[in-house]
C-alpha cells in the first residue's frame, strides 16, 4: 500500500506532546497483545478439532496518522518505508534548480525487521534459551520459522500448542519459554513538507526491491502517470521482478542439462 502524506498547513494544538505520543504507541501495542490473546483464546477451543490452527500466524503493520503525528506498529518483517526529501533537495528547490524535473527522495525505513537475518534477533532468542542449542537452526527458528516475531503460530509460544499438532509438524520444544513473541517494534514520526509518501508492504515487495528502489519506482511512477494506482503499479513491477528471475533459473536448469 502507498499511503500519500499531506501534513496540514496549520499544526493541531498539542497537549503533553511526547507524552502523548508514548501513550498512543502504548495504547497500539495493547490492542495487539488484546487482539492476539482474544485469537488465542478462540483457536484453543477449537485446536482439537482443527490442530493446524497452532501453526497459523502472521505479521502485523499498521498505521495510525493524526494531523501530522504518524505512529507505526510492526511485527515481522513487513516494512514501513517514508519516502522523504533531503534538507538539500528542498534548498535547491526553493531555488528553482531542478528545473521542472522532481527531486531524487531518501529511503527511511521506519520499522524494524524482526526474521533471523537479524543479528540482534538471533542473539535475542539465543539468550532466551540457553539450554536449547537449536532455538535457531538452518536459518530459522527452531529450523521452522524465519520471522522471529509474530501474531499467533502458538505452537512456537507454548508447549501445549506445539502438543496440539500431529508428530511430523512438532518441533523439539525446550522448557516453557516461548520462542517468538508478538512485541511490536512502534515508531512516531512528526510529517513535514520534505515527506511525499510511505509505503507499506510486506516482505515479498522485498526480495525483489531495495527500500531505494521501491521509492524511487513509485516517485517515478506519480510523476509520469499521477492518475494510477502506485501500489497497483509496484504489485505488477514485483510479479514482472519475480517472472523474470524464475525464467533466469529455468533458462539455467535447461542449459545445464
Amino acid at each position: 500500500d502507498c499511503s500519500s502524506l499531506k501534513p496540514p498547513t496549520q499544526p493541531p494544538p498539542r497537549s503533553n506532546g511526547e507524552n502523548d505520543h508514548i501513550a498512543v504507541l502504548k495504547a497500539l501495542a495493547r490492542a495487539l497483545r488484546k487482539t492476539e490473546d482474544a485469537y488465542l483464546g478462540i483457536a484453543d477451543k477449537m485446536v482439537g478439532e482443527f490442530p493446524e490452527l497452532a501453526l497459523m500466524g502472521s505479521c502485523v503493520l499498521s498505521m495510525l496518522m493524526k494531523g501530522e503525528d504518524m505512529y507505526v506498529m510492526g511485527v515481522g518483517d513487513s516494512r514501513a518505508v517514508l519516502a522523504t526529501m533531503d534538507s538539500v533537495d528542498l534548498e535547491h528547490i526553493s531555488e528553482g534548480s531542478f528545473d521542472g524535473l522532481s527531486p531524487c527522495l531518501s529511503a527511511v525505513q521506519l520499522t524494524s525487521d524482526h526474521s533471523t537475518s537479524m543479528p540482534e534477533e538471533v542473539r535475542r532468542i539465543r539468550n532466551e534459551h540457553p539450554d536449547d542449542p537449536s532455538a535457531i537452526s538452518k536459518d530459522r527458528v527452531k529450523g521452522s520459522l524465519k520471522v522471529t516475531r509474530a501474531f499467533g503460530a502458538g505452537f512456537l509460544k507454548q508447549p501445549k500448542w506445539n502438543d496440539a499438532l500431529l508428530e511430523m509438524f512438532r518441533i523439539d520444544y525446550v522448557g516453557s519459554s516461548p520462542y517468538i513473541t508478538c512485541n511490536p517494534s512502534l515508531f512516531h514520526h512528526k510529517l513535514s513538507t520534505r515527506d511525499r509518501f510511505l509505503i507499506l508492504s510486506s516482505d515479498g515487495l522485498y526480495q525483489y526491491f531495495t527500500n531505494e528502489e521501491a521509492v524511487a519506482e513509485v516517485e517515478m511512477f506519480i510523476a509520469t502517470t499521477p492518475e494510477g494506482d502506485p501500489a497497483q503499479h509496484l504489485v505488477e513491477e514485483v510479479l514482472f521482478r519475480a517472472a523474470n528471475k524464475a525464467g533466469t533459473a529455468n533458462k539455467s536448469i535447461v542449459f545445464l542439462q
